[in-house]
């Protein structure tokens, strides 16, 4: 419907977010069930299926051939303080544009100037797409939207209409630092901060991130960054006590991720000890009652001669859990062909249990664990990038199940050489223990030139949904997404959890190393994931050599995060610029401060997506420190 709509605006390649739709368009989405407001000729109707939004939709031309052009049209005057008119069309024609096509006008009555706001297109099966013309607040306009048939049997053309609004664009959200790197040791990249995880409770969030990155694994220390306002305000530092640059022993530390245990009133920070061979030793813990004076840390696992990598840690926070106040670390162990393995502690991260295998030793990278309300534990996890698959437990962590398929991961290769974290999930909850997994993933584009953000769903963690596209454009637009990092306002669920999610994206999938421009974006939905927000670039374009260099290629992070805290999603990532101090980079981390769950009227989809038998890699996943 056209009222509240938002809208998707292409400028030069930037998503950019809109208000919402004005509502001076008359029956706009066509909700009326009629096409009162507009002026037809020829073939028109409404139809009550197939809609972009809501009910209804306009069909111009008819599903029998017809003769020459029909069209809807209306006159309108654009609103104080709007910029842009978009509409959503649907286009039917098996045959060709010489003789079938939609095509649209849009005249500025007041000027005496028409323009083409939808050249001439035949296209069949591709969906809906959105156009969006500038305009100029107070001119009256005639918009006319048309479909034109040769009436040649057997290749009736028409075309669905639907959603023309008023927009006014905005720009995208500001910026704000929140740490840089300190480190000046040679052996490293400096300044450079990457690959932030983050996790809120009440309203402190705490944030990490690799500070000082080594080419080939790891980096100088971990930062802690720490907000006690939801994200408006940040201080940060240095975890004592883990490499020698900060008064421990290990040469590097990797891999960073956040808990909190409120029974034992405990923030923790993981992290991947890194010896001076390169090879990842143990997992480190550190921990703090405050987020701000952290201790020196343990070792949770490992520094028993065998490699490690991809660690992560959850505690659960449900009171009413028989297991409150036991927190989980999975890693993986690279010198076992990535078995996973678990570990427990159950006195604030002081102590920690034996690694234990789950059922049937999988193998695997990058899980994520997450506790319901009832003290199950879900890991998804990375099955080394083929799959996206979860085991659990319901003991408090004493014996874990086998694992069960989520989906067969299918993606597409990012350019640029850029370590984009392939195959990778990030996992969060909502309120009633309702698991979502976002990945990267190309099976709702023909051919697979670019990747969406997708996800699915489980209540047990043992069922799932069809795998969801996260509709943040069109499947025909050329632009690839990764690295996703989703969020859930742990005080909602079902059917009005409010999701955040940030991602990294290329408006250009099709670009070089030279030429790929690298940007952060923003959506979110109020109702669960059943549709939402207009997108918002949130950071860039940067190119790839303004962030640190690995042997894996260009980076900002394998992984990002997002924690919502009421009803506002917060994030911060990795962000390079031009240097200007003589240092070789100036990749930070920053924030879009808290940005509100709005939702929005665009439907996530389970629909259009290719068979999945098998994986398809664009290539294997190594270690990943």
């Amino acid at each position: 419907m056209a009222t509240a709509t938002t809208a998707l605006l292409s400028l030069g390649g930037l998503l950019l977010a809109s208000h919402p739709a004005l509502a001076d368009v008359s029956n706009g989405g066509f909700e009326s069930g009629s096409l009162t407001g507009w002026t037809a000729a020829g073939t028109t109707s409404v139809v009550n299926s197939g809609a972009h939004s809501g009910n209804y939709a306009a069909r111009v031309g008819g599903t029998s051939p017809t003769n020459g052009d029909s069209s809807i049209a209306q006159t309108f005057t654009a609103p104080t303080g709007t910029t842009q008119l978009s509409f959503w069309y649907s286009v039917t024609c098996p045959d060709t544009v010489t003789y079938d096509w939609a095509t649209a006008t849009l005249t500025d009555t007041t000027t005496g100037t028409t323009t083409t706001a939808l050249a001439k297109t035949c296209t069949n099966g591709q969906g809906w797409k959105q156009i969006t013309s500038s305009v100029t607040a107070g001119h009256s306009y005639t918009l006319k939207l048309v479909s034109h048939d040769d009436n040649y049997a057997g290749d009736a053309t028409y075309t669905l209409y639907d959603d023309v609004a008023f927009t006014t664009a905005t720009p995208p959200p500001g910026l704000t630092q929140v740490s840089t790197d300190p480190f000046t040791n040679t052996s490293s990249q400096h300044a450079t901060e990457l690959e932030p995880d983050t996790f809120a409770y009440g309203n402190t969030i705490v944030a990490s991130s690799q500070v000082g990155r080594f080419t080939d694994g790891g980096s100088s220390d971990i930062g802690w960054n720490t907000s006690t306002d939801g994200g408006t305000t940040w201080q940060h530092g240095m975890l004592p006590g883990i490499t020698t640059y900060q008064g421990g022993t290990w040469a590097r530390v990797s891999d960073p991720a956040v808990a909190y245990d409120a029974k034992h009133g405990t923030w923790m920070v993981a992290g991947l000890v890194i010896d001076s061979n390169v090879n990842g030793a143990g997992v480190s813990v550190s921990r703090s009652t405050n987020g701000t004076s952290w201790q020196n840390p343990v070792i949770a696992v490992g520094n028993d001669g065998q490699g490690y990598d991809k660690e992560w840690i959850v505690c659960d926070d449900s009171a009413t859990s028989p297991y409150y106040g036991t927190c989980y670390v999975e890693v993986d162990v690279t010198s076992s062909g990535n078995a996973v393995v678990m570990s427990r502690s159950t006195d604030g991260g002081a102590t920690w249990s034996a690694p234990v295998a789950p059922s049937g030793g999988p193998s695997g990278l990058g899980g994520q664990p997450l506790v319901q309300p009832n003290g199950t534990v879900v890991v998804p996890y990375s099955a080394n990038g083929s799959a996206v698959r979860a085991f659990n437990s319901t003991n408090g962590g004493s014996s874990w199940s086998s694992s069960t398929l989520i989906a067969n991961v299918t993606s597409h290769g990012v350019a640029g050489n850029l370590r984009d974290g392939e195959g990778l999930p990030s996992a969060e909850i909502d309120g009633s223990g309702k698991i979502y997994v976002a990945w990267q993933d190309c099976r709702f584009r023909s051919g697979c030139p670019a990747n969406d953000i997708v996800y699915a769903t489980s209540t047990n963690g043992t069922t799932w949904s069809a795998v969801t596209r996260v509709p943040i454009d069109a499947t025909t637009s050329g632009v690839d997404h990764f690295i996703p990092g989703i969020g859930i306002d742990p005080a909602t669920s079902g059917t009005t959890a409010k999701i955040g999610l940030y991602y990294y994206f290329y408006p250009n999938a099709n670009c070089t190393t030279s030429t790929c421009q690298l940007e952060g974006g923003y959506i979110s939905s109020a109702n669960g994931g059943s549709t939402w927000s207009t997108p918002a670039t949130v950071a860039g374009p940067m190119s790839l050599s303004q962030i640190a260099g690995s042997t894996q290629g260009s980076m900002v992070g394998d992984y990002i995060s997002t924690s919502v805290v009421s009803g506002k999603a917060v994030s911060v990532f990795a962000v390079g610029k031009a240097p200007t101090n003589g240092q070789a980079f100036d990749e930070a981390l920053y924030t879009a401060g808290p940005l509100t769950v709005t939702g929005g009227s665009a439907r996530s989809t389970t629909h259009g997506a290719a068979t999945v038998p098998s994986p398809h890699l664009t290539r294997p996943l190594p270690v990943r420190q």
